[in-house]
């Protein structure tokens, strides 16, 4: 096996965890305005998280607390040694606030035992600690042990720091008064490593991360990168066979590889993982502003799912805020916001920045008033007409129901029908996720990436709208009810959700020279479904050969208009390689087990009841 450490992929890693802000003509110097001083905090059971707090110089007022857990690293490690950037933005950053990175247990400079999406305890006893009793316990500390702060505290963080801002409105500390989880995990079976109990194979490499322990505090990496010898990560993975294969370059000290391929159902191990459940049981108190990025392909369920589960449950104030951003873009400014070869406008991430997350954390954090604030419950971004949409809720209720019929000769229809659409899937050619030849460490730009490719292949089934000669604004989750068969025993689902755009469509800058915008097929949703998971994600269950089958898809929300003279477009398709692996097309008790000879190629039908469900949205029940 060849491994080897790549500062690269620690730069990425570490990329989310620094703030990357809005541009300047002046450069702010952290250190000439701010005191650096880094503390070992100790929890209940005796354990230290080393924590780094920034303090403004500034000494004549009191500050509020603004604090991140982040399992990337708190560093620069050194008291002498300052970041460049502090706090979730650059205008919060001059404005002055008790700044606090904090290296979770058991990462870096802090000791402990690391356990990967750590279970929460409902009703901890003695010194039982889970993420919300460390984060109770900093709390604590800090409101009690650093000079003029005003007893409020905030969270925040982009991905896996999201999670931990997530996890500290369960801590129940009375000082913690805001939170803005971005990005955020909701459950490990649904975001990053699993979508609806498809392996993410496209994440396999980041296992590296996650996956080893430390033997003590450390300021350096102590994980490796599998070197692979290749550009072309399709080809890797294909020459590599079965998942059982990659076994030799993860050993059974990667914790979180052995515990991938010990549960590959959603059992026990990762219900308890998971952090959204526990809002049905929990009244939340601080304030919660949600952020994600429509195109964002890491954790879009998270996001959705936070929100849905405290709006439920809890009466605090909760908002929800979705750009045209992939993961974390929102933290930066770059000028031009685009995903890949779509543009969508300019300055998104500043309106973000000074009008939503700066107003959020300054009102509830300084303002003696806060019940009255002037931000919407909702806002979300329309990436077919490139503006910011206001609701009162998401999603919003004011729509009509469409369902569109997936019928023959690449149509819809208005009614079910008995026709019939047939390909053949076959495991040892299976579609790509995109059309590019390249390796990347987690994938981001395929989010909305052009599909024609996809569409001219015969193993993709294609239903399309005529050209719209009106706007149709799509919004909230999208339903697949798909009606299916196979000649197998086992096969995965894949349905998106295309844009497609006229012919006379004009290109962007990003638009990658060896592409036309001109009849460009957008991807504004996608989704896989595991078929074994069809009924339950507890319990896989085969497929009968050739019985129709029903395979249902929630598809995460969009917030979109079909432009007049675009086409809707659905996409139907059971390879998606190597987003996710390769389903053996032959039901075994766990595909991280599959041999050679389980991978078969399958003929898979689509029946002409199989349907599309959305909402649309009349203009008169939104405001811009």
């Amino acid at each position: 096996m060849k491994i080897f450490k790549n500062p690269l992929f620690t730069v990425l890693i570490l990329f989310l965890s620094m703030p990357v802000l809005a541009q300047t003509e002046t450069e702010f110097d952290v250190k000439q305005h701010y005191t650096k001083m880094e503390v070992d905090i100790p929890m209940r059971d005796g354990v230290k998280l080393h924590t780094t707090i920034y303090s403004p110089k500034d000494t004549s007022r009191e500050y509020p607390i603004l604090m991140q857990r982040t399992p990337y690293s708190s560093r620069p490690y050194g008291e002498d040694q300052f970041r460049s950037k502090i706090g979730p933005n650059e205008i919060l950053m001059k404005e002055g606030n008790i700044i606090v990175y904090q290296d979770v247990r058991g990462r870096w400079m802090s000791e402990g035992k690391y356990d990967n999406m750590r279970a929460y305890i409902p009703n901890k006893k003695g010194k039982e600690v889970d993420e919300a009793s460390d984060t109770y316990d900093t709390i604590e500390w800090l409101v009690n042990n650093v000079e003029n702060n005003n007893g409020n505290v905030g969270t925040w963080g982009i991905s896996y720091p999201g999670f931990y801002a997530t996890y500290s409105l369960l801590s129940g500390h009375p000082a913690l008064k805001a939170a803005s989880p971005q990005a955020s995990i909701g459950d490990f079976f649904f975001d990053d490593f699993h979508h609806n109990g498809a392996y993410l194979l496209s994440y396999w490499r980041a296992t590296a991360v996650f996956g080893y322990q430390k033997d003590k505090p450390t300021d350096t990496a102590w994980y490796e990168f599998p070197k692979l010898g290749t550009e072309d990560q399709y080809q890797f993975f294909m020459d590599a066979g079965p998942l059982s294969n990659l076994d030799q370059y993860y050993k059974e000290d990667n914790e979180f590889w052995q515990q991938l391929k010990e549960h590959p159902n959603y059992d026990e191990f990762w219900q308890k993982r998971g952090i959204v459940q526990h809002f049905k049981d929990t009244k939340i108190k601080p304030a919660v502003m949600i952020v994600g990025g429509l195109f964002d392909a890491e954790d879009l369920y998270g996001p959705f799912a936070i929100y849905k589960n405290i709006e439920e449950n809890s009466d605090n104030f909760n908002s929800i805020v979705f750009g045209p951003w992939s993961h974390g873009d929102w933290a930066r400014e770059t000028g031009r916001q685009s995903v890949g070869n779509v543009y969508f406008g300019d300055s998104i991430s500043t309106h973000f920045q000074r009008d939503y997350e700066t107003e959020f954390f300054n009102h509830f954090l300084k303002n003696e008033t806060p019940d009255n604030i002037d931000l919407a419950e909702a806002h979300i971004y329309d990436t077919g007409l490139r503006q910011w949409n206001d609701y009162t809720e998401w999603p919003p209720k004011n729509t009509s129901p469409k369902t569109l019929y997936l019928g023959g000769d690449q149509s819809f229809t208005e009614q079910p029908t008995k026709q019939e659409s047939t390909f053949v899937s076959d495991p040892e050619k299976p579609v790509s996720y995109n059309d590019e030849i390249k390796m990347v460490f987690t994938p981001r730009e395929y989010m909305t990436g052009d599909q024609r490719f996809a569409a001219r292949r015969p193993d993709v089934l294609v239903f399309e709208t005529e050209v719209l000669e009106e706007d149709m604004k799509i919004t909230g989750p999208i339903e697949a009810m798909l009606k299916v068969a196979t000649t197998g025993t086992a096969a995965d689902w894949v349905v998106k959700v295309i844009d497609v755009y006229p012919p006379d469509a004009e290109n962007y800058e990003e638009t990658m020279p060896h592409l036309k915008m001109s009849n460009y097929h957008m991807m504004v949703r996608s989704e896989v479904m595991r078929g074994r998971f069809r009924d339950g994600f507890e319990e896989p269950k085969p497929f009968e050969p050739n019985k129709k089958t029903e395979v249902n898809i929630k598809l995460q929300g969009v917030n979109h208009t079909f432009k007049k003279g675009h086409k809707l477009q659905i996409q139907v398709q059971s390879t998606w390689f190597p987003l996710i692996d390769r389903n053996p097309q032959t039901f075994v008790e766990n595909i991280f087990e599959a041999e050679e000879e389980d991978f078969q190629k399958q003929t898979h039908t689509v029946y002409g009841d199989s349907a599309i469900k959305f909402s649309v949205l009349e203009e008169e029940n939104y405001e811009n």
